[in-house]
């Protein structure tokens, strides 16, 4: 049995039908890499497990326990996280209250020491608000928001978006340590590269449609398959 089991999946903005038949797997302590052109569907799908998006068909298990159509709150107390895009601090909270109201709900929430060893940066920032950050202290924020509650299964939305390059240097050494201590992530970039370093395994969006599932390190060897899905030359 798979961590996270997607079968089926369709979904619908209004009218619109924006996925189609997503079926998807992710192992316990491994991190996948969910890849496409802008609008193809892979935020959507996030937001679906999330249930932030209820799906029209099909199934969603997390070890083994069906959670689709649950409300986020339900699904993430079974323990889902979603870092979004946005980020959705709260501006006008310290960042240390930021993480407390992230643990009232939480069934087993990590102690504040363990987020300050994780994210340094936040320790000397944690009488700050949340406006005052900077971009990547924000997504910093974001992420530690997620991880404070434990999450058995964490969903990372463009971390790296909009960062100056030496702060996606430091978000990808820490989703890299996140990854090596056995943390189970899904993650959905813009920033190739850094992602196929990352990731064990990679599945191809196109038009709401899984149109690839392969290895990262094949796709790191042979980027021609990317040709179809991302736009990339081989």
């Amino acid at each position: 049995m798979s961590l996270l089991e997607v079968e089926g999946i369709d979904a619908l903005y209004g009218d619109s039908h924006v996925l189609f038949d997503v079926s998807l797997r992710v192992e316990q302590n491994e991190v996948v890499a969910l890849l496409g052109r802008n609008g193809a569907g892979k935020t959507t799908t996030l937001r679906t497990l999330m249930g932030v998006l209820k799906p029209r068909t099909g199934a969603i298990r997390l070890a083994g326990l069906p959670i689709h159509g649950l409300p986020p709150a339900r699904i993430a107390r079974a323990g889902m996280q979603l870092v979004p895009e946005e980020r959705a601090v709260f501006g006008g909270l310290t960042v240390e209250e930021n993480l407390r109201v992230a643990r009232l709900t939480a069934g087993k929430p990590w102690p504040l020491d363990r987020i300050w060893e994780v994210f340094p940066r936040l320790k000397e920032r944690r009488a700050s608000r949340g406006r005052t950050l900077s971009g990547g202290e924000q997504q910093m924020l974001s992420i530690a928001r997620a991880l404070i509650r434990d999450p058995t299964l964490l969903l990372l939305d463009e971390p790296f978006e909009g960062l100056a390059p030496l702060i996606v240097l430091d978000l990808v050494a820490l989703t890299r340590r996140l990854a090596a201590e056995g943390r189970t992530i899904v993650i959905v970039e813009q920033n190739v590269s850094a992602v196929l370093d990352l990731a064990d395994r990679v599945y191809g969006f196109n038009n709401g449609h899984i149109v690839y599932e392969g290895q990262a390190a094949d796709l790191r060897a042979n980027p021609a398959p990317m040709r179809g899905f991302m736009g990339l030359a081989a």
